[in-house]
C-alpha cells in the first residue's frame, strides 16, 4: 500500500486555520479539528502593515517604551488629602464642569452625562430645578472639559464640579498628582444621572462632614500607601475595577487609627465610618486616580507607542498615546457592554460604554487582572478559564509584567502592563475591560456588568498618526 493510500485510510485530524464556516462544516461529519482564530497582520489593510513595518524593531521607539512602563511601575501613589475641586484642580473655575471620556459637547451627550450635569449644577446653587440647569448647560456659560485632561478621573459619568471634593492622590516618585471624587455607593447616585433631592443630600453631607472628618484624619497620617494597598488586593481576589471587597477593607484597616485620633464629634466620627465600611466600592475612587498618576508620569515620552488613557462618555471611546500630544484623542463610537443584566434589564436599556474607569486596564489592573479574580465572573458572565485566558491574552499586546501587581493564579507572573498600539494593531487583539452598565436614561443607575472592548479604529489611528509625525520628523 502506498504512502498516499495509508494517509486517506488514517482518521483525519484538522487544524483549520481562519474562516470558521470551514470547521463547522467538518463538524457536521463529526471530524476533529481545533478552529485557529487567524487573521492578517493589522488586518491586511496595507496601510497599516507599511506604517507597523516602519515601527517594528525601532531602537528608540523600543527604548522609549521601557521608560514609559519603568515610570509607570515606579510610581508610588499615596492617598495625601482631600480638598474641594476647584482649590486642588489645575484649570477648574466656578462655571467648569468635568466630564468622563473625551471630549465632548453638552447636545451629544448620553443621557447619564446630562443626569449628572444637571444634578451637579442644582449641587453647585447654579440652578433651582432641572428646567433651569438644563438651560444653563445648553447656554454656553458652563465649560465642559475631559478629567483627563485635567489631572483627573471620574467614574461612569465621571462630573466633578468645583466645589466636590476630591481624593489628592501624589504619586511621590515623579511628584505628579491625581484627583478623583468621592464614591457615593451603590442605588440612586450622581454618577449614573440621578439627580434627586436624595442625591444632592448625600452629596452636601460629603462636602460638609465626611470630607473635613477624612481631611482631619489624613492630616495625622503621613499618607495612606494605595500601591500597597492594591498589590495586596490583588492576592486578596479584587481586581480594583469592579471587585474591591479586599482593597475596601485594607484601606478601611489604614485610615481607622486616624479618624480615632482626631476630635471628631462621636455623632459625626460614627456616620463617616459606617460610609466606608458600608460601601466596597470605596476604593474604585482611590484605584483611579492612583492608576492615573502612574500613566500621567509615563506620558509625554517622545518616540513611547504606549497607551496613558482608555476612556469613554457613553457616545465615544477614546485612548490617547505616550508619544503624542496630550490633547490628541484618537475615537471612535463607543461598544455596547456584553454580560449579565440585573433582573427587569436587557440590552435595549443599556447605554453604550461608559466611564474612565479603564484607567484601571489601562494601568494593567481591573480587566487585566480577572485571572487572579475568579470571583469576578459572577458578576460579569463567563466562567473563571475565560477570566484567566484574558489575563494570559494581554501579555501579547503589552510592554512589560509589573512583579508589583503579580496574578496569583498565573504562579505570581507579573501583570501584563504597557499597552503598545503596535501590538494592538499588529495582532488584532484588542485590550479587556471588565465594567458596569448604566442604564440609557438617566437616574435609573446600574443594569447590569459584563466585558467590552476598546474599537479597533481607536488604535488605527493613533498608529498612522504616531507614524507619520515621527517619520516626518526623521525625513525633516
Amino acid at each position: 500500500m502506498s504512502r498516499i493510500d495509508q494517509i486517506f485510510q488514517q482518521r483525519l485530524q484538522v487544524i483549520n486555520i481562519g474562516a470558521a464556516k470551514f470547521k463547522e462544516d467538518l463538524d457536521l461529519q463529526n471530524i476533529d479539528s481545533i478552529q485557529y482564530d487567524w487573521r492578517p497582520p493589522a488586518g491586511g489593510n496595507p496601510q497599516l502593515i507599511e506604517a507597523l513595518d516602519w515601527l517594528q524593531n525601532h531602537e528608540q521607539i523600543e527604548m522609549a517604551n521601557q521608560e514609559a512602563i519603568k515610570r509607570i511601575k515606579d510610581a508610588h501613589p499615596y492617598l495625601v488629602d482631600i480638598e474641594p475641586a476647584v482649590k486642588v484642580i489645575p484649570g477648574m473655575h466656578a462655571k467648569k464642569i468635568l466630564h468622563s471620556g473625551p471630549p465632548i459637547t453638552w447636545e451629544n451627550m448620553c443621557g447619564p452625562a446630562k443626569g449628572a450635569i444637571i444634578g451637579a449644577l442644582i449641587y453647585e446653587g447654579l440652578a433651582d430645578n432641572e428646567q433651569e440647569a438644563a438651560r444653563l448647560a445648553e447656554s454656553g456659560e458652563i465649560e465642559f472639559a475631559p478629567a483627563n485632561e485635567h489631572s483627573a478621573v471620574g467614574p461612569m459619568a465621571g462630573i466633578i464640579s468645583p466645589s466636590m471634593p476630591v481624593h489628592v492622590v501624589e504619586n511621590r516618585t515623579h511628584g505628579n498628582k491625581a484627583y478623583c471624587t468621592v464614591n457615593e455607593g451603590l442605588g440612586k447616585v450622581l454618577r449614573f444621572g440621578a439627580n434627586s433631592e436624595d442625591v444632592i443630600t448625600r452629596l452636601k453631607w460629603i462636602e460638609t462632614v465626611f470630607a473635613p472628618a477624612l481631611k482631619a484624619a489624613l492630616q495625622q497620617s503621613n499618607g495612606i500607601d494605595l500601591k500597597s494597598i492594591t498589590s495586596q488586593a490583588l492576592h486578596m481576589g479584587d481586581e480594583c475595577h469592579n471587585r474591591n471587597k479586599a482593597s475596601t477593607s485594607l484601606f478601611y484597616r489604614e485610615i481607622i487609627d486616624y479618624f480615632l485620633q482626631t476630635d471628631l464629634d462621636k455623632s459625626d466620627l460614627r456616620q463617616v465610618i459606617e460610609f466606608i465600611k458600608n460601601n466596597e466600592h470605596y476604593y474604585l475612587n482611590l484605584s483611579m486616580p492612583a492608576c492615573k498618576s502612574a500613566l500621567d508620569a509615563a506620558h509625554g515620552i517622545p518616540y513611547s507607542t504606549v497607551v496613558t488613557t482608555m476612556a469613554r462618555n457613553g457616545v465615544e471611546f477614546g485612548i490617547r498615546v505616550s508619544g503624542l500630544d496630550q490633547k490628541t484623542w484618537f475615537t471612535a463610537p463607543a461598544n455596547f457592554v456584553k454580560g449579565l443584566f440585573f433582573p427587569g434589564y436587557s440590552e435595549a436599556d443599556a447605554a453604550p460604554d461608559l466611564g474612565d474607569s479603564t484607567i484601571t486596564e489601562t494601568m494593567g489592573i481591573g480587566g487585566f487582572a480577572m485571572g487572579g479574580s475568579p470571583a469576578i465572573v459572577q458578576f460579569v458572565g463567563g466562567e473563571v478559564e475565560d477570566a484567566i485566558d484574558y489575563s494570559e491574552q494581554m501579555y501579547q499586546i503589552t510592554v512589560g509584567e509589573n512583579s508589583n501587581y503579580s496574578i496569583p493564579a498565573l504562579n505570581f507572573r507579573g501583570g501584563a502592563y504597557g499597552i503598545d498600539i503596535r501590538k494592538v494593531v499588529d495582532t488584532n487583539i484588542l485590550p479587556v475591560i471588565n465594567t458596569g452598565m448604566a442604564h440609557k436614561e438617566a437616574g435609573i443607575g446600574q443594569v447590569g456588568a459584563g466585558i467590552v472592548h476598546p474599537p479597533f479604529a481607536c488604535f488605527e489611528q493613533a498608529l498612522l498618526t504616531f507614524a507619520a509625525k515621527y517619520r516626518g520628523e526623521q525625513n525633516e
